[in-house]
Protein backbone atom coordinates (compact mmCIF):
# COMPACT_ATOMS: atom_id res chain seq x y z
CA UNK A 1 0.00 0.00 0.00
CA UNK A 2 1.05 3.56 -0.58
CA UNK A 3 0.55 6.25 2.03
CA UNK A 4 -2.48 7.54 0.11
CA UNK A 5 -4.02 4.06 0.08
CA UNK A 6 -3.33 3.75 3.81
CA UNK A 7 -5.15 7.04 4.44
CA UNK A 8 -8.24 5.73 2.65
CA UNK A 9 -8.01 2.39 4.42
CA UNK A 10 -8.55 3.99 7.82
CA UNK A 11 -12.24 4.30 6.97
CA UNK A 12 -12.60 1.61 4.29
CA UNK A 13 -10.71 -1.07 6.27
CA UNK A 14 -11.10 -0.15 9.94
CA UNK A 15 -9.39 -3.26 11.35
CA UNK A 16 -5.62 -3.74 11.24
CA UNK A 17 -4.37 -7.31 11.60
CA UNK A 18 -0.79 -7.73 12.83
CA UNK A 19 0.90 -11.12 12.37
CA UNK A 20 3.22 -12.03 15.25
CA UNK A 21 5.59 -14.96 15.41
CA UNK A 22 9.02 -15.99 16.52
CA UNK A 23 12.48 -16.81 15.25
CA UNK A 24 13.34 -20.00 17.11
CA UNK A 25 14.24 -23.63 16.66
CA UNK A 26 11.56 -25.89 15.24
CA UNK A 27 13.39 -29.18 15.33
CA UNK A 28 15.50 -30.72 12.56
CA UNK A 29 12.91 -30.39 9.84
CA UNK A 30 11.27 -26.96 9.97
CA UNK A 31 12.52 -23.37 9.61
CA UNK A 32 13.27 -20.98 12.44
CA UNK A 33 10.56 -18.63 11.16
CA UNK A 34 7.80 -21.27 11.34
CA UNK A 35 5.61 -19.30 13.76
CA UNK A 36 5.87 -16.08 11.76
CA UNK A 37 5.15 -17.86 8.49
CA UNK A 38 2.02 -19.49 9.91
CA UNK A 39 0.76 -16.21 11.38
CA UNK A 40 1.35 -14.28 8.16
CA UNK A 41 -0.39 -16.87 6.03
CA UNK A 42 -3.41 -17.08 8.33
CA UNK A 43 -3.67 -13.28 8.37
CA UNK A 44 -3.60 -13.28 4.58
CA UNK A 45 -6.44 -15.80 4.46
CA UNK A 46 -8.50 -13.91 7.04
CA UNK A 47 -8.03 -10.63 5.17
CA UNK A 48 -9.18 -12.32 1.96
CA UNK A 49 -12.33 -13.58 3.71
CA UNK A 50 -13.03 -10.06 4.97
CA UNK A 51 -12.92 -8.71 1.41
CA UNK A 52 -11.32 -5.34 2.05
CA UNK A 53 -12.75 -4.63 5.50
CA UNK A 54 -9.36 -5.23 7.15
CA UNK A 55 -5.73 -4.56 6.26
CA UNK A 56 -2.62 -6.45 7.28
CA UNK A 57 -0.04 -4.38 9.11
CA UNK A 58 3.69 -5.06 9.53
CA UNK A 59 4.68 -8.37 11.06
CA UNK A 60 6.25 -8.86 14.47
CA UNK A 61 8.75 -11.50 13.29
CA UNK A 62 10.69 -12.07 16.53
CA UNK A 63 8.99 -12.99 19.76
CA UNK A 64 9.63 -14.10 23.33
CA UNK A 65 11.71 -17.28 23.00
CA UNK A 66 14.27 -17.49 25.84
CA UNK A 67 13.19 -21.09 26.49
CA UNK A 68 14.63 -22.07 23.07
CA UNK A 69 18.02 -20.37 23.36
CA UNK A 70 19.91 -23.64 23.85
CA UNK A 71 19.21 -24.35 20.16
CA UNK A 72 21.25 -22.65 17.43
CA UNK A 73 19.67 -19.83 15.46
CA UNK A 74 17.09 -18.85 18.05
CA UNK A 75 16.67 -15.09 18.47
CA UNK A 76 14.53 -13.70 21.28
CA UNK A 77 13.14 -10.48 22.64
CA UNK A 78 12.50 -9.90 26.31
CA UNK A 79 8.87 -9.56 27.35
CA UNK A 80 9.53 -5.86 27.98
CA UNK A 81 10.91 -5.32 24.49
CA UNK A 82 8.07 -7.13 22.75
CA UNK A 83 5.54 -5.17 24.79
CA UNK A 84 7.24 -1.92 23.80
CA UNK A 85 7.29 -2.86 20.11
CA UNK A 86 3.60 -3.82 20.12
CA UNK A 87 2.66 -0.60 21.92
CA UNK A 88 4.65 1.50 19.45
CA UNK A 89 3.04 -0.27 16.47
CA UNK A 90 -0.33 0.48 18.08
CA UNK A 91 0.63 4.10 18.82
CA UNK A 92 1.53 4.65 15.18
CA UNK A 93 -1.64 3.05 13.82
CA UNK A 94 -3.76 4.87 16.38
CA UNK A 95 -2.19 8.19 15.34
CA UNK A 96 -3.45 7.64 11.79
CA UNK A 97 -6.99 6.87 12.92
CA UNK A 98 -7.29 3.11 13.35
CA UNK A 99 -9.21 2.08 16.45
CA UNK A 100 -9.46 -1.71 16.04
CA UNK A 101 -6.25 -3.73 16.06
CA UNK A 102 -5.94 -7.51 16.12
CA UNK A 103 -2.69 -9.40 16.73
CA UNK A 104 -2.59 -12.98 15.45
CA UNK A 105 0.29 -14.83 17.08
CA UNK A 106 1.71 -18.11 15.88
CA UNK A 107 3.93 -18.34 18.97
CA UNK A 108 2.52 -19.20 22.37
CA UNK A 109 5.48 -17.55 24.08
CA UNK A 110 4.00 -14.16 23.09
CA UNK A 111 0.68 -14.74 24.83
CA UNK A 112 1.52 -13.41 28.27
CA UNK A 113 3.01 -10.23 26.84
CA UNK A 114 0.04 -9.58 24.56
CA UNK A 115 -2.33 -10.05 27.49
CA UNK A 116 -0.36 -7.50 29.50
CA UNK A 117 -0.31 -4.99 26.64
CA UNK A 118 -4.08 -5.38 26.23
CA UNK A 119 -4.61 -4.47 29.88
CA UNK A 120 -2.29 -1.46 29.68
CA UNK A 121 -4.01 -0.15 26.55
CA UNK A 122 -7.32 0.00 28.40
CA UNK A 123 -5.76 2.86 30.38
CA UNK A 124 -3.47 4.52 27.83
CA UNK A 125 -5.82 4.24 24.81
CA UNK A 126 -9.35 3.86 26.21
CA UNK A 127 -10.96 4.54 22.82
CA UNK A 128 -8.89 1.79 21.15
CA UNK A 129 -10.10 -1.81 20.86
CA UNK A 130 -7.16 -4.22 20.99
CA UNK A 131 -7.63 -7.94 20.48
CA UNK A 132 -5.21 -10.84 20.13
CA UNK A 133 -5.44 -14.54 19.44
CA UNK A 134 -3.24 -17.62 19.18
CA UNK A 135 -3.62 -19.98 16.21
CA UNK A 136 -3.58 -23.69 16.98
CA UNK A 137 -5.79 -23.45 20.12
CA UNK A 138 -8.58 -22.16 17.86
CA UNK A 139 -8.58 -25.58 16.20
CA UNK A 140 -8.36 -27.72 19.34
CA UNK A 141 -11.23 -29.94 18.15
CA UNK A 142 -9.38 -30.66 14.91
CA UNK A 143 -6.14 -31.45 16.73
CA UNK A 144 -8.00 -33.72 19.15
CA UNK A 145 -9.21 -35.73 16.17
CA UNK A 146 -5.71 -36.18 14.74
CA UNK A 147 -3.34 -39.03 15.39
CA UNK A 148 -1.15 -37.24 17.92
CA UNK A 149 1.35 -38.48 20.47
CA UNK A 150 0.68 -38.66 24.18
CA UNK A 151 3.01 -35.67 24.51
CA UNK A 152 2.74 -33.24 21.61
CA UNK A 153 3.14 -29.54 20.95
CA UNK A 154 6.08 -27.52 19.71
CA UNK A 155 7.25 -28.74 16.27
CA UNK A 156 4.98 -31.75 16.65
CA UNK A 157 2.07 -33.05 14.65
CA UNK A 158 -0.13 -29.94 14.60
CA UNK A 159 2.54 -27.35 13.75
CA UNK A 160 4.12 -29.57 11.13
CA UNK A 161 0.74 -30.25 9.53
CA UNK A 162 0.11 -26.52 9.23
CA UNK A 163 3.46 -25.96 7.55
CA UNK A 164 2.88 -28.88 5.16
CA UNK A 165 -0.30 -27.08 4.09
CA UNK A 166 0.93 -23.47 4.12
CA UNK A 167 4.61 -23.73 3.13
CA UNK A 168 5.49 -27.31 2.16
CA UNK A 169 8.61 -26.19 0.31
CA UNK A 170 10.11 -25.13 3.66
CA UNK A 171 9.56 -28.47 5.41
CA UNK A 172 12.42 -30.98 5.19
CA UNK A 173 10.26 -34.07 5.41
CA UNK A 174 13.27 -36.39 5.26
CA UNK A 175 14.62 -34.75 8.44
CA UNK A 176 11.45 -34.89 10.52
CA UNK A 177 12.09 -36.93 13.65
CA UNK A 178 10.16 -37.69 16.80
CA UNK A 179 11.06 -35.88 20.00
CA UNK A 180 9.60 -36.35 23.45
CA UNK A 181 6.38 -38.13 22.54
CA UNK A 182 5.48 -39.97 25.78
CA UNK A 183 5.24 -38.87 29.38
CA UNK A 184 7.94 -41.45 30.09
CA UNK A 185 10.30 -39.45 27.85
CA UNK A 186 10.16 -36.49 30.24
CA UNK A 187 12.21 -36.03 33.39
CA UNK A 188 10.31 -35.40 36.66
CA UNK A 189 10.59 -31.60 36.45
CA UNK A 190 9.38 -31.56 32.84
CA UNK A 191 6.46 -33.84 33.70
CA UNK A 192 5.47 -31.42 36.46
CA UNK A 193 5.78 -28.44 34.09
CA UNK A 194 3.54 -30.11 31.50
CA UNK A 195 0.84 -31.14 33.95
CA UNK A 196 -2.38 -29.14 33.73
CA UNK A 197 -4.40 -27.94 36.70
CA UNK A 198 -1.34 -26.89 38.69
CA UNK A 199 0.83 -23.76 39.06
CA UNK A 200 2.70 -22.84 35.90
CA UNK A 201 6.37 -23.79 35.81
CA UNK A 202 8.74 -22.59 33.08
CA UNK A 203 11.48 -24.95 31.89
CA UNK A 204 13.81 -24.63 28.88
CA UNK A 205 12.94 -26.69 25.82
CA UNK A 206 16.23 -28.56 25.80
CA UNK A 207 15.09 -30.06 29.10
CA UNK A 208 11.73 -31.03 27.61
CA UNK A 209 13.23 -32.49 24.45
CA UNK A 210 16.77 -33.14 23.25
CA UNK A 211 15.90 -32.18 19.66
CA UNK A 212 13.34 -29.48 20.49
CA UNK A 213 10.34 -31.50 19.29
CA UNK A 214 7.30 -32.48 21.34
CA UNK A 215 5.48 -35.29 19.56
CA UNK A 216 6.12 -37.07 16.28
CA UNK A 217 5.90 -34.79 13.23
CA UNK A 218 6.34 -37.73 10.86
CA UNK A 219 2.63 -38.51 11.15
CA UNK A 220 1.58 -34.98 10.14
CA UNK A 221 -0.29 -34.49 6.86
CA UNK A 222 -1.12 -31.48 4.74
CA UNK A 223 -4.80 -32.44 4.99
CA UNK A 224 -4.66 -32.12 8.77
CA UNK A 225 -2.92 -28.79 8.35
CA UNK A 226 -5.63 -27.57 6.00
CA UNK A 227 -8.27 -28.48 8.57
CA UNK A 228 -6.41 -26.71 11.40
CA UNK A 229 -5.83 -23.57 9.34
CA UNK A 230 -9.41 -23.60 8.09
CA UNK A 231 -10.80 -23.76 11.62
CA UNK A 232 -8.52 -20.92 12.80
CA UNK A 233 -9.37 -18.72 9.82
CA UNK A 234 -13.10 -19.32 10.26
CA UNK A 235 -12.95 -18.47 13.96
CA UNK A 236 -10.96 -15.26 13.48
CA UNK A 237 -13.05 -14.17 10.51
CA UNK A 238 -16.31 -14.67 12.39
CA UNK A 239 -14.97 -12.64 15.31
CA UNK A 240 -13.85 -9.73 13.12
CA UNK A 241 -17.14 -9.63 11.19
CA UNK A 242 -19.09 -9.33 14.43
CA UNK A 243 -16.52 -6.83 15.78
CA UNK A 244 -16.96 -4.61 12.72
CA UNK A 245 -20.69 -4.39 13.32
CA UNK A 246 -20.38 -3.21 16.91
Amino acid sequence: MTTEEAARAVTESPVVILPAGAFEQHGPGMPLATDTIRAEQVCRLVAAELAGRAVIGPSLPVGVSPHHLAFAGTVTLTTTTLATVVREYVDSLHRHGWRKILVVTGHGGNNATLSTVAQDLLVTHPELQFAWTPLTPLASDVVAGMRVSEVHGHSGEAETAQMLHLAPHLVHEDRLTAGSARTADLDPLSRLARRSGHPALAVPYDRLSANGVLGDPRSATAADGRAIVGAAVASITAFVKEWLDI
